[in-house]
């Protein structure tokens, strides 16, 4: 089922893995590009998405497939999960997240995420951190899970150690050039997906510094092996 299609309300939502309620499907909340201004009784036009929308659109089935619904592990620094969204992150996003208008971001928010809030969560802010609209196919869905799963920041900062520019961990004119100039794709998907691989083995629990990899390490390979695989299909 299309990603575009609930969010759009044009289809139910998958049911929630989170317990409680089935939430309604919440439009998207804002737009990512400009949409044209239409005179008072004129028709609307019928949504077109672009062929970065439709990338997306795959790309995040994919992260959401890996996320899951609400978790609560405790050796999890980021706090109770839902949709790949911890409420360690939630709280950074302010009363956006306070889906239960209560007028503070918990765990009760959390429980509320539902698949079209995640998804324009990471459409503006994960795939926007990593330029995701510009980067070739394979390669976005690469670098955008390993920001979903790890943060933009590292993510980008990869992309541009992979392509050979300076990693600042902002994706600009000169880091989308090197990548436009890979001619090997699939490998530059192996080679990203490698490096994310190295870094999740050493990664440690912010709070306790415990390694994380004992505990996550067996999940954490098997979605790094499917995003390797589908990435490499993706691309040409």
């Amino acid at each position: 089922m299309s990603i575009f299609s609930w969010l759009r309300g044009g289809a139910a939502a998958p049911p929630p893995v989170a317990p409680g309620p089935i939430q309604p499907i919440e439009p998207w909340p804002r737009p990512t590009r400009a949409i044209p201004v239409h005179a008072v009784g004129d028709p609307v036009p019928a949504f077109r998405p672009t062929e970065a929308d439709l990338r997306f659109q795959d790309c995040v089935a994919i992260v959401l497939k890996h996320e899951g619904g609400f978790v609560d592990h405790p050796a999890d620094p980021g706090g109770a999960t839902n949709m790949g969204i911890s409420l360690r992150y939630a709280r950074t996003l302010g009363s956006m997240m306070d889906l239960d208008g209560d007028g503070d971001v918990d765990r009760d928010d959390i429980l509320l995420v539902s698949p079209a809030k995640a998804a324009m969560v990471y459409r503006q802010w994960f795939w926007a951190d990593v330029r995701g609209d510009d980067l070739p196919a394979g390669v976005d869905l690469a670098v955008f899970d390993f920001a979903v799963n790890s943060g933009g920041m590292r993510a980008a900062k990869c992309l541009q150690r992979m392509v050979g520019v300076g990693a600042d961990g902002f994706v600009g004119p000169i880091t989308l050039a090197a990548v436009r100039a890979v001619n090997d794709r699939a490998r530059l998907v192996d080679r990203i997906c490698d490096d994310r691989l190295a870094f999740l083995k050493v990664a440690r629990n912010s709070n306790t510094g415990a390694l994380l990899w004992p505990t996550f390490g067996r999940g954490w390979q098997r979605r790094v092996d499917d995003i390797r695989a589908r990435g490499r299909l993706m691309g040409p």
